[in-house]
C-alpha cells in the first residue's frame, strides 16, 4: 500500500480528528462501500478516480469528504466539509487539500452562518479568536495567494485562508489547520450565545444556510464545478452538489 500524498495525509488527519472527537458514524453507499464512487469520464484515465464518503452523528448534520485523484493530469484533490445543522449558528468547517500541476494548495475556513457585516457580537465571539492563527498562517513562508472570484470571497469568511504553497510550506500547515479545528470544536461544544445571535431565529438561520450553500456550490460562482463535471460526468457532479447543498 503506497504512502498517502501530502494533500491526502492532511485531509485524512483532519477527517479522522473530526470523526473521533464528535463520535461520527459512516453512512455507506448501497453496496456497503463509500457513499459514492466516482468514475472517470475522460479518455486519459479509466475506471475509478475518486470517492465520496459521508459521516453523521454528534453535533453535525453531516461530514462529507470527496477525493479525486487522477495522476494522468496531475490532480490530487481532497475536499472536506463538516456541516452543522440547518438551524445552528455554528459555522461549517471546510478544508480543501490539493496537489495539482507540481504545486500544492489549500483552502481553510469556517463558513459564516450570519451576515458578519450586521452582527458584530457574533463576529467577535465566533471569528475574532481566530485572528492570530489567521495572521500567522498568512505570514508563513512559501505561500502565495490563490486567485478566487470576488463572489467566492464574498460568501466565505474574511478569516479564510486560500493559498498555493511550496512542498515545505504545505508540510507545516498542521499547526494552522489544528488551530482552526480546535476553535471550531470549542464553538461546537459551547454553542453560540444568545447575545451573539441577537434574536435571530432558527428559521432565518436555516433559510440563510440554504441560500448560502446554493451560491457556494454554484458552477457559475465556483468554476471548478465545470471541470469536475467534465472529469466525473455531469450526473455524479450534480449528485455531489446536491449532497453538499443538502438537497438529497
Amino acid at each position: 500500500m503506497s504512502a498517502a500524498s501530502l494533500p491526502e495525509a492532511l485531509a485524512q488527519k483532519t477527517r479522522d480528528r473530526i470523526i473521533a472527537t464528535l463520535g461520527l458514524t459512516e453512512i455507506p453507499g448501497d453496496d456497503g462501500g463509500p457513499y459514492m464512487t466516482l468514475e472517470s469520464h475522460v479518455p486519459m484515465a479509466q475506471g475509478k478516480v475518486g470517492e465520496v464518503r459521508v459521516f453523521s452523528g454528534g453535533a453535525l448534520q453531516q461530514l462529507v469528504t470527496c477525493a479525486i485523484v487522477v495522476p494522468q493530469i496531475g490532480l490530487d484533490s481532497h475536499m472536506l466539509f463538516a456541516f452543522t445543522p440547518d438551524e445552528s449558528a455554528v459555522p461549517h468547517f471546510t478544508l480543501d487539500s490539493v496537489g495539482a500541476g507540481g504545486h500544492c494548495a489549500f483552502h481553510l475556513d469556517l463558513v459564516p452562518r450570519l451576515d458578519l457585516g450586521a452582527n458584530l457580537a457574533y463576529m467577535d465571539e465566533v471569528y475574532t479568536p481566530l485572528t492570530d492563527a489567521c495572521k500567522a498562517g498568512r505570514a508563513m513562508e512559501g505561500l502565495s495567494e490563490a486567485q478566487l472570484d470576488i463572489r467566492q470571497l464574498a460568501v466565505m469568511s474574511p478569516w479564510m485562508l486560500v493559498h498555493r504553497t511550496t512542498m515545505d510550506a504545505f508540510k507545516a500547515l498542521d499547526g494552522t489547520v489544528n488551530a482552526y479545528l480546535e476553535h471550531w470544536f470549542s464553538v461546537l461544544e459551547k454553542g453560540v450565545s444568545d447575545k451573539a445571535l441577537e434574536a435571530v431565529d432558527s428559521a432565518a438561520l436555516a433559510e440563510r444556510d440554504r441560500r448560502n450553500r446554493e451560491i457556494i456550490f454554484d458552477p457559475d460562482v465556483d468554476k471548478v464545478w465545470n471541470q469536475i463535471g467534465g472529469l466525473i460526468g455531469s450526473e455524479s457532479s450534480e449528485a455531489l452538489r446536491a449532497l453538499l447543498k443538502n438537497n438529497t
